[in-house]
């Protein structure tokens, strides 16, 4: 099935091509950090149908459900439940100038050279072959990750590892103000701890207890009286 010369396949990869660039630069453009999130979920959205046009299926959840549904949510939240001052944010921009143009030309070097015609064309890369009905796109991954990867696989999961604990070092501190409580302290707390019941006699007010007092007497009443 074809049209205007090209595979319906390839008129979808190019539309989800179109958009994902279109969503990335919305995200590095837009002045609202709300608009650039969600353009970011729109990028993560077209990026999972590309992976499923190369019949990575796994992938393509993966990045639906982990980053759109619980990262990238998370992340709007917060930027939306945060007070960022845009104004400030905005100030000294242009001094980091000279420093990020040296640094995002040399991305973009690194990335010409990575992927760049000479690694990747028509002609470098074959087509994939067909694979039959039972083919498991998530074991074959599983195989490549824990065979031929997996002394990568595992030094990342302890970079990762790392990452965590230290950020929680950095956060965790004893800060006197804290009104945490220690749970195995609570456990051994009894009611004669907490209350006390103390009897006192009932006291009963008369009306010679009580003095009522008297209002003056408005002057514009008395002339009407």
């Amino acid at each position: 099935m074809t049209f205007f010369g090209l595979h319906f396949q390839d008129i979808v990869f190019y539309a989800l091509a179109v958009i994902l660039l279109f969503a990335g630069l919305r995200v590095i453009t837009t002045r609202n950090p709300v608009y650039a999130a969600l353009n970011l979920v729109l990028a993560f959205f077209t990026a999972a149908g590309i992976w499923l046009l190369l019949e990575a299926e796994f992938l393509a959840i993966v990045l639906v459900l982990v980053y759109v549904g619980a990262v990238m949510v998370l992340f709007l939240f917060v930027v939306m439940m945060l007070d960022i001052n845009l104004d400030k944010l905005r100030e000294g921009f242009w001094n980091a100038l000279p420093i990020a143009l040296p640094v995002g030309g040399l991305m973009a070097v690194e990335m010409v050279m990575i992927v760049g015609v000479r690694n990747f064309g028509v002609d470098k890369i074959a087509n994939p072959p067909a694979h039959p009905a039972d083919y498991s796109n998530t074991a074959e991954l599983g195989r490549v990750l824990y065979t031929d990867y997996l002394l990568p696989f595992e030094l990342a999961s302890v970079v990762l590892l790392v990452a965590i604990v230290a950020a929680i070092a950095l956060t965790l501190r004893d800060r006197k103000d804290s009104k945490s409580m220690d749970p195995s302290l609570q456990v051994l707390v009894k009611k004669a701890d907490r209350i006390r019941i103390v009897k006192m006699d009932a006291v009963i007010e008369t009306s010679q207890d009580v003095e009522v007092p008297k209002k003056p007497i408005d002057p514009a009443f008395k002339e009407h009286k």
